[in-house]
């Protein structure tokens, strides 16, 4: 696997993580009652793909170097998994209940029956679901092998079949499925669905998991038909951007309304995951990108798991400056706001990295790994 291929991974991790911290700027930006909506769609639909597409990232890296025909030791597998993965995110977890309490006074999830909850279905802090999500695909390894040597033998046929599967499933639980059971433990589990259903993202999970095994032929692919995934790309967005405007001016929804009916588990935003995370491929596997930008988004690459899981704590603290002072969230305070919390983020990411390698228990406790001396 040459050096341009994983850098390009690299560049949609890092481009993806300013999709998330935009995502979360967008919540913030509703404080304001007059929020420009136009910014709002930028910062709430455009990055629609930023969350399943960390799903697609995850899967490549898994399976790069994967051989399936290799005996595989699960055990092995876990614990690995469980340092970096497991182990950050009980660390954030407890990071975040333990300053809610601080700042609050309010110590009830600290409660057995709700930190086990917490826990759980990553409620600790918003972001810290996907980690859970995350896990529970670690845990079902042995089963995606055996998917992913089936698919390989007609990728094309069976990722379409998995498309129009994945598309029907998360409508059925965007907008059917209710927790109106009568056993109160059968309503949470689906209330809190979304923390930590992999069946919502398994297409685009073995999507990764195929490019990552055929990864020559399948950008080799794209560059033949880059025309037609750009176009796929255009009118896919322009399909979520519709919709929400439709919403919005037609509907008379409110931004967050609208935003939470046109969202990556509606069916176009499952398409316009797949047509970005198409796109992104052709644009950095067939372009030169400015200097500036590819190293931006390269250190973006690299932090991006530090930057992800440290955000909402930079977030907290800057609204909170920002309501001291009785600034409204005009649209330039909330390109400030995202640009700030970008910034400050990732030098946050880098004190952790720097700070791991004199005393590599920080690293290891925080983002799993300890930088080398």
């Amino acid at each position: 696997m040459s050096k341009q291929r994983i850098l390009s991974i690299e560049y949609i991790r890092g481009l993806s993580m300013l999709g998330v911290i935009g995502i979360h700027t967008g919540a913030y930006s509703l404080a304001n009652p007059d929020v420009n909506v136009h910014l709002f769609a930028l910062l709430e639909i455009c990055t629609r793909f930023s969350v399943p597409i960390f799903f697609f990232v995850s899967a490549f890296g898994l399976f790069l170097h994967h051989n399936l025909e290799a005996p595989f030791n699960y055990f092995n597998f876990m614990k690995r998994r469980c340092r970096t993965v497991l182990i950050p995110y009980i660390v954030w977890s407890l990071l975040y209940m333990i300053h809610y309490t601080w700042v609050s006074g309010d110590i009830s999830p600290w409660f057995p029956g709700i930190l086990v909850k917490y826990l759980l279905f990553g409620l600790a802090s918003y972001q810290l679901y996907f980690l859970v999500i995350l896990l529970w695909f670690y845990s079902f390894m042995p089963l995606w092998r055996m998917i992913v040597k089936g698919i390989a033998k007609a990728p094309g046929f069976y990722l379409t079949v998995l498309l129009l599967l994945q598309i029907a499933v998360n409508y059925y639980s965007s907008y059917i499925l209710e927790a109106n059971f009568a056993n109160r433990y059968i309503n949470m589990a689906i209330q809190y669905r979304l923390s930590y259903w992999v069946i919502h993202y398994i297409f685009i999970f073995l999507l990764g998991a195929i490019c990552a095994l055929h990864y020559q032929q399948f950008i080799h692919k794209l560059r033949k038909y880059r025309i037609a995934i750009t176009c796929f790309f255009g009118v896919t967005l322009l399909g979520m951007t519709g919709y929400y405007y439709h919403l919005l001016f037609t509907k008379h929804y409110s931004p967050e309304e609208a935003v939470n009916t046109v969202h990556q588990l509606s069916p176009i935003g499952v398409l316009y995951t797949l047509a970005t995370t198409l796109f992104l491929l052709v644009l950095f596997e067939s372009y030169r990108l400015n200097p500036v930008i590819k190293a931006t988004l390269t250190q973006l690459g690299e932090r991006s798991y530090a930057v992800y899981l440290v955000h909402p704590f930079v977030m907290y603290y800057l609204i909170g400056f920002i309501n001291s002072k009785n600034i409204i969230m005009s649209v330039p305070v909330v390109l400030a706001f995202y640009v700030f919390t970008a910034a400050i983020s990732l030098a946050i990411s880098w004190l952790i990295h720097f700070s791991s390698r004199s005393r590599p228990s920080i690293g290891l406790l925080l983002t799993g790994s300890a930088a080398k001396k």
